[in-house]
């Protein structure tokens, strides 16, 4: 009964929340958007679009995401060979289709890329990226890395 109950309560949930639009931003939510667009060249979108609720995260999630992007011990290429990785691991279909593109751009081989969508490992990997390949799909799999692969 309860598992009835339960199905159709979940049946009838309202809509989930949507973004913010811009034109109700308080003073706080205007601040968080000037600044990101200002580090992003454009309006927070997507996962940052939701997060304008609480400014403080938007911002906090923002300057992460800038920080593991842009001044990855890895450098910018294999760091997005890396989110392209995690993102297929994931099935994460929103951070899939905004990095590939950039993943091109930064002169990972649209093979790799190709790959990596299919599920498969990439052929003729530079040994840097087949390092990363190896450490991030242990990682995802176990939830550990070994000693030979760390």
């Amino acid at each position: 009964m309860a598992v009835l109950a339960l199905a159709a309560t979940t049946a009838h949930a309202g809509p989930r929340l949507g973004p913010v639009p811009p034109e109700r931003y308080d003073a706080a939510q205007q601040q968080a958007a000037e600044a990101f667009a200002k580090a992003r060249g454009q309006p927070p979108f997507g996962p940052f679009a939701m997060m304008m609720r609480s400014p403080e995260l938007m911002t906090s999630a923002r300057g992460m995401g800038d920080y593991l992007r842009f001044h990855s011990a890895i450098g910018n290429t294999l760091s997005e060979f890396v989110i392209l990785i995690t993102a297929r691991a994931w099935d994460q279909e929103y951070e899939w289709n905004v990095h590939a593109p950039i993943a091109a751009r930064q002169g990972i081989a649209q093979a790799k890329i190709d790959a990596l969508a299919a599920g498969r490992r990439p052929e003729a990997m530079s040994e840097d990226e087949a390092m990363c390949y190896d450490f991030t799909t242990e990682l995802q799999r176990d939830r550990q890395v070994s000693d030979a692969t760390y």
